[in-house]
């Protein structure tokens, strides 16, 4: 590939070199809603360490949509009910 890459692009090459197999669909937009919340209710940074314990998290439970989805509304919620700028204790 020459050029830089499309996010479904980038999201297919990452999913190949990790070994996930090309049956498993990732929704990005599910995904990207939940960095979101988690940026503007908690903390930029919390972005991409909610989403990456989402899916750990969903991995360790035996992972497929279903562990995805059910992690990735926890996290959503959780994130959501914080209040904008309050920084969580270290």
């Amino acid at each position: 590939m020459s050029g830089r890459l499309s996010l479904e692009e980038w999201v297919a090459l990452l999913a190949a070199e990790l070994g996930i197999g090309p049956g498993v669909e990732l929704e990005i937009d599910r995904v990207l809603d939940v960095a979101k919340d988690a940026a503007h209710g908690v903390a930029r940074p919390a972005a991409p360490l909610s989403t990456f314990l989402a899916g750990y998290a969903a991995g360790l439970d035996g992972g497929g949509p279903e562990a995805i989805e059910r992690f990735l509304t926890a996290t959503g919620n959780l994130a959501s009910a914080q209040e904008p700028g309050e920084e969580p204790d270290r």
